[in-house]
């Protein structure tokens, strides 16, 4: 499909923002532009990259009452070549349809997906931070747009991406393991429901748990299965933990767990690795107790925006702690975010098929 360009003059925006001495939020920055195509009459049109700016939206759009929203995150990187690459984008594009089916939205082809955010990237390429450990974090989303208020699937939405210019997720380095709040007071999905898409509406949820945790000094909770008896998933990531032989262990994707693609690409990096991953059922009152004995050296959690968040200890509601091996970053976690980073920045050979190089068209 072809995409229309329709720029704003050079601005001095990112000379004056972008300055290599200063540190960079996650996700707090954009760049000039972003991308929007909208859906009407059955059908995607009107591709086109403009200025970034707010939208119009009618105050009775079926996102704003009924929440039909969801979204996708995913990085592009700067490699030793001085080219940006964006990392496993092609799962992305095809998750971001799994969440719309589930939502009851339209799909949006894969290839048009990587296109647009490729265009976009390649229009505000002047905008990627120059820092150590820096990326352009992208989030494509899209809602729903008709202006009705009967509860139905819209007729009409629109697709969007922004850029972030973003630092390190660990400005400091990768040194502090997190807490996190063990609890059976909030859960994050129940089966049948929209846990396997990244719907808005999940997030909003999670919120009044995040800030519970934060009561007991935690980051997140973690989350479990609506019987208490399983775990599911690290608030925003995807679990693991490891045990004393080295073997990774990551709770089994079900319609209740979103499917992490750091968590897909681990288990698929395992060989390289030189780990064995596996995926299983974790009952937590086994995982407490394996704790204990010291069967479980590391713990934490897999997703996009830190890659590896590992956990130092979790508490409970009673404020007793649980500690994970020595409370530290553990080698087997260090090993992980260090070959996976390196696979992200150029630094390691990717698989074939996961780094896609952004052409410059503009």
């Amino acid at each position: 499909m072809d995409i229309a360009y329709l720029l704003k003059p050079k601005s001095q925006r990112r000379k004056e923002q972008l300055k290599p001495t200063q540190p960079l939020p996650f996700g707090q920055l954009r760049t000039d532009h972003m991308f929007l195509i909208d859906y009407e009459d059955g059908e995607w049109q009107n591709a086109r990259i403009v200025p970034y700016e707010p939208f119009t939206i009618s105050p009775g759009a079926i996102a704003l009452h009924y929440g039909q929203a969801l979204f996708e995150g995913a990085k592009a990187f700067m490699h030793p070549d001085n080219e940006i690459y964006t990392f496993r984008i092609d799962k992305n594009a095809k998750r971001l349809n799994k969440s719309a089916e589930i939502l009851c939205m339209p799909s949006i082809d894969e290839k048009l997906q990587i296109q647009a955010i490729h265009a976009l990237i390649d229009v505000d390429r002047l905008w990627f931070p120059i820092q150590n450990g820096a990326s352009l974090y992208i989030r494509p989303f899209m809602f729903a747009t008709e202006d009705s208020l009967g509860v139905h699937p819209s007729k009409s939405y629109r697709y969007a991406i922004i850029l972030s210019p973003s630092g390190p997720y660990y400005p400091e380095g990768f040194t502090k393991p997190i807490r996190l709040l063990i609890t059976k007071k909030f859960h994050r999905a129940v089966s049948g429901g929209t846990g396997e898409s990244k719907a808005a509406g999940n997030y909003a949820a999670s919120l009044r748990a995040g800030e519970f945790a934060k009561q007991f000094g935690a980051s997140q909770v973690l989350y479990l299965d609506a019987q208490n008896k399983y775990i599911e998933e690290a608030g925003a990531m995807n679990h693991y933990h490891i045990e004393k032989d080295g073997t990774v262990v990551i709770p089994e994707f079900t319609d209740t767990v979103l499917r992490s693609i750091t968590s897909e690409s681990i288990i698929e990096l395992q060989n390289s690795l030189g780990l064995k991953v596996i995926q299983k059922r974790v009952a937590l009152d086994e995982f407490i107790g394996k704790i204990k004995s010291k069967e479980i050296i590391e713990a934490g959690g897999f997703g996009t925006a830190a890659v590896v968040s590992p956990v130092g200890e979790y508490v409970f509601e009673d404020n007793s702690i649980l500690t994970v091996g020595d409370g530290s970053i553990g080698a087997y976690s260090r090993k992980i975010y260090e070959y996976y980073t390196g696979l992200q920045t150029g630094k390691i050979a990717a698989p074939n098929g996961w780094l896609k190089k952004v052409e410059k068209r503009i």
